[in-house]
């Protein structure tokens, strides 16, 4: 009856393994029609998980069943019991003598005890590995070496980077420059509108606070030097800070449409005050 119940065996592995990659070549047929596609990660871990299958199939059809029992706790116990025997390996101690040499070292004997099956299984599935290893990461190329994710990764890094930029995220006083787009110049002209005019006046010519269209300024002139302003504001002589009402592209914003206003002529500009602001000849402060 051994030869039936490794039948049995073999045709419940197999019926497994069908409907693994059955299933698998379905969701590839799916992911076809749309328009994510399959993604070289997945192909390696469904013929990982294929390799893997197959493997245990193999090793499950030289261990498993070799008889017909009718306790199942009997066939359990001799299962793992021939499993074990299968894996170690080990002679019994009533049949040492068949591989006892014939050396003799004062009286001390040494068993001519073969390599464990489990360690050479472990040797086998080493070598495939190392065979699957090398075709996919140096032969095919399909897998990505450490180095080229290490460059995939700051790649990635990098256009993020410049997407979180053109945002305004990081813009500060530091890297801030001026915008001369006019999508960006008529935003900032809303936000002054909003927020600037009591103080400054509908033209910037100045009303509580300081005319923004001549060359003088007293906290300093510049796309750097407004910003800073705007962000952290005076609050000696009343201006408020506005870094928690404007997000930083928004300062960016308006603070580049203050400088657009140079040399505008208010109706009634206040006279000027602070000190005139020449700029420096060594840096770009416009975008």
């Amino acid at each position: 009856m051994k030869i039936k119940n490794n039948k049995n065996i073999f045709r419940l592995i197999l019926t497994i393994v069908v409907v693994f990659f059955a299933s698998s070549f379905s969701f590839l047929n799916a992911q076809t029609t749309t328009n994510e596609g399959i993604s070289t990660e997945y192909i390696q871990t469904m013929l990982l998980v294929g390799f893997l299958l197959t493997f245990i199939a193999f090793v499950f059809l030289l261990l498993f069943g070799m008889g017909d029992r009718e306790d199942p706790s009997k066939q359990v116990a001799d299962f793992f019991r021939k499993a074990k025997d299968k894996f170690v390996g080990a002679v019994p101690v009533e049949q040492e003598d068949e591989i006892l040499l014939e050396d003799d070292y004062d009286g001390i004997k040494e068993l001519d005890n073969r390599i464990p099956p489990w360690f050479n299984i472990l040797f086998y599935a080493t070598v495939i590995f190392a065979i699957y290893y090398l075709l996919d990461y140096h032969v095919f190329k399909t897998g990505k070496l450490q180095y080229q994710e290490y460059q995939a990764e700051m790649q990635a890094a990098e256009i993020q980077k410049a997407a979180l930029m053109s945002s305004g995220t990081f813009v500060n006083e530091n890297n801030v420059t001026q915008l001369t787009d006019i999508g960006s110049l008529n935003s900032g002209q809303n936000i002054f509108k909003t927020n600037c005019v009591p103080c400054h006046g509908p033209d910037a010519g100045g009303v509580v606070g300081p005319n923004l269209t001549d060359e003088y300024w007293i906290h300093g002139g510049g796309i750097k030097n407004i910003f800073s302003t705007i962000k952290y504001g005076v609050p000696a002589k009343g201006m408020i800070s506005w870094q928690t009402q404007l997000t930083p592209k928004k300062i960016q914003e308006v603070a580049s449409y203050v400088m657009s206003l140079q040399g505008s002529k208010p109706a009634n500009p206040k006279p000027p005050e602070g000190d005139k602001y020449i700029p420096p000849k060594d840096t770009t402060e416009t975008k």
